[in-house]
């Protein structure tokens, strides 16, 4: 996908979405069209140990084992999606751990499963920035090399947003630049993140909530996730933050401002 300097993006965005991208290797298959681009971002946040990182890491995977995930991928009408991973925390956290892969068959998933089995943590601790997530995911994504018309951000999260820009006003910007914003709300300390996800943070068509009890739910949590993204290939209105006066709804390309989404702070 070409970068067009032109509509405004900022440069310390575009740097650092480029710069990531490399650092996590290179895509596969420049310009090819998909079906959509997906960037999955994973909590690393202080309150996330350990354990609890190498269960949402080894989950991730597990789903991308999943011979339902692979049929899911195959029903499409290219038969093929794009996926970037990041880790995030706070507001100037977050890191592309794996770069651009195009997803075509059981085998390109398979391979994606070993290096998300085989990542180590990037961010070892800091706060919850859920809008620097949302840009830095939103940058990824307009840089990604490839042709679709859906692009989708799938949080993970066990906290509110807590550092750096309103998470709503991060929302409104996103959403209205096209992408769908879905979340994965893991609901270990706070028994009511899904509600507080569905208002603030979700947004764009189709957008919704998966929840996981714990992070030892959270193997199946992003397995039923996972299918119900690829599966919703069709683009309808819906979801909080699809609408309302500060919910914008998705408008053309050559309408949308690049330079109103915030890079993350730094």
């Amino acid at each position: 996908m070409t970068i067009r300097r032109g509509l405004g993006w900022p440069a310390a965005v575009l740097a650092a979405a480029v710069a990531a991208g490399a650092a996590a290797g290179p895509a596969r298959a420049s310009g090819a069209a998909v079906d959509m681009t997906l960037v999955l971002a994973l909590d690393t946040s202080a309150s996330v140990d350990a354990e609890e990182y190498a269960q949402q890491r080894g989950g991730l995977a597990a789903a991308f084992r999943d011979r339902e995930v692979a049929d899911a991928i195959a029903a499409g009408p290219t038969k093929r999606i794009a996926v970037s991973v990041i880790e995030w925390a706070g507001a100037s956290q977050q890191v592309q751990v794996v770069g651009w892969t195009l997803l075509e068959d059981a085998g390109s998933a398979l391979a994606l499963a070993d290096r998300i089995d085989a990542l180590e943590r990037a961010i070892p601790t800091g706060a919850t920035s859920i809008a620097g997530a949302l840009s830095f995911g939103t940058a990824l994504l307009r840089a990604a090399p490839f042709e679709t018309g859906r692009r989708v951000i799938d949080l993970s999260g066990d906290g509110r947003n807590n550092q750096g820009r309103k998470v709503e006003e991060v929302r409104r910007i996103v959403v209205a630049q096209g992408v769908t914003i879905n979340a994965l709300a893991i609901l270990n300390e706070h028994p009511t993140l899904n509600f507080y996800f569905e208002d603030h943070v979700i947004g764009g068509a189709g957008a919704f909530v998966e929840v996981a009890d714990d992070y030892r739910a959270y193997v199946g949590a992003i397995r039923r996730k996972l299918i119900r993204e690829i599966r919703s290939l069709t683009v309808s209105e819906g979801g909080p933050g699809a609408s309302g006066p500060d919910r914008a709804l998705p408008v053309p390309e050559s309408r949308v401002r690049l330079a109103e989404v915030p890079p993350p702070a730094r």
